[in-house]
């Protein structure tokens, strides 16, 4: 839970919480932070493809652990407030060191660990990563503020400067932090280690074949892609705050912090939820849930002054995303994926799932340099409505070709077996 989060403080989180701050301090915009993001999201698809099978082959405490600690690394160059060249190259290295060193061992161990209650160690997971990251981004706020002077408005720019980079060698010691308790507390497993008489190959072509050919699997792929877009909303809550209600940066920071204090709430509720009645139902219910949210904040609907109506629906919309979250990597066991091609699977529905690491920074830049203000946010959660209703579809027919493929498999063979 600990390194699931810790690895992704740097390229996200620190800008999800800081982000008015973080423009000003990086002197860039939006579109410019948004291609950024972009240029991880490409080096982060093809990390998620090539990345599953390293997962199937070697160990997931060795991966992780060099994963976090060049990630960690990287936020020692990030700490210097370096140009926007320089900051864009180090978001594709992260892409490198977040994905492919670190994603599918982290996954692949989760199914693993969860056996018949996915969507409970799903939940927990990433219930979990969320509690860590809600605790953190609270006590990152308090220290950002602790470093500015009293009024926040009379602080100079070397003093936010100085105060940003503390937070990023914070977040960069706390990955190391991880590091050492993964090496510590994961023990090694012998039977994911290439060391043994017959080396596998890094990329099983039978499997990948056998894998594709579900369409279960696509359509999770579609599912995890919607439900990652709106994920990538949350980048946006805390400027919305100042933009559109005139927060000051402190305020908009503590804005973005409430929707981290939904995840871990809502990721368990749902992972045992699901467990209890369905994943299909649990998915259908969060896409609903963020659909009513995008369309309350799109319609223009929230306006200065009634910030309890604020609080509200980032709270709501927060607890659909993060329904979501901890949901769509548990239902592998639904799109009866074997547990020996997991890493596979995980690979090729991330590639596409995870596009949206590629298109929506830049798409949310645009629409909101292009329309300054409320209107540029209300744009962007247009787009997030829309592809709430294509991922609420997607799942009804994840659900249809699910029982499909059961009834089919019982009359040919009376049991499936994974």
């Amino acid at each position: 839970m600990i390194a699931g989060e810790a690895i992704f403080l740097l390229p996200f989180v620190l800008s999800r919480v800081f982000r008015p701050t973080f423009l000003d301090i990086f002197g860039i915009s939006n579109l410019q932070l948004g291609t950024a993001f972009s240029l991880y999201g490409v080096v982060a698809m093809f990390s998620y493809f090539a990345g599953g099978p390293l997962a199937d082959r070697y160990s997931a405490r060795r991966l992780i652990v060099t994963a976090m600690l060049f990630t960690s690394a990287g936020g020692l160059v990030m700490s210097t407030i370096p140009a926007l060249g320089i900051l864009s190259w180090l978001y594709a290295f992260w892409g490198l060191t977040t994905i492919f060193l670190f994603w599918g061992a982290l996954i692949k161990t989760t199914r693993e660990l969860g056996r018949s209650n996915q969507g409970q160690t799903f939940g927990l997971l990433d219930g979990g990563r969320g509690l860590f990251a809600a605790l953190l981004s609270s006590f990152s706020v308090l220290i950002f503020a602790a470093l500015l002077p009293q009024d926040v408005e009379t602080a100079t720019f070397e003093q936010r400067s100085e105060a940003l980079s503390t937070i990023i060698l914070i977040f960069s010691g706390l990955g190391v932090l991880s590091a050492i308790l993964v090496w510590v507390f994961v023990p090694e497993n012998k039977n994911d280690d290439a060391s043994g008489d017959v080396p596998k190959p890094l990329i099983n072509f039978q499997s990948l074949k056998q894998v594709s050919s579900m369409p279960t699997v696509w359509l999770q792929a579609l599912i995890i892609l919607c439900a990652y877009v709106a994920y990538k909303s949350t980048d946006d809550f805390s400027l919305y705050a100042r933009d559109a209600f005139g927060f000051n940066e402190v305020e908009a920071a503590q804005i973005g912090t409430l929707s981290f204090w939904m995840r871990p709430v809502a990721a368990i509720a749902v992972g045992f939820l699901a467990d209890k009645i369905s994943s299909q139902v649990a998915l259908l219910g969060s896409f609903l849930v963020v659909m009513a949210g995008s369309l309350v904040i799109s319609t223009g609907i929230l306006i200065p002054g009634i910030t309890w109506l604020l609080l509200l629906t980032i709270a709501s919309t927060s607890a659909g995303i993060y329904g979501l979250r901890g949901l769509y990597f548990s239902i592998l066991g639904d799109a009866k994926v074997p547990l020996a091609y997991t890493g596979v699977a995980v690979g090729l529905v991330s590639f596409i799932g995870y596009t949206p690491d590629v298109f929506m920074g830049p798409l949310m830049g645009y629409l909101l340099d292009r329309s300054p203000g409320a209107a540029g946010h209300q744009h962007v959660f247009m787009v997030i409505f829309i592809f709430g209703l294509i991922g609420f579809f997607a799942s009804m027919l994840f659900n249809y070709a699910k029982n499909l493929h059961s009834d089919r498999t019982e009359s040919k063979t009376g049991i499936y077996e994974s």
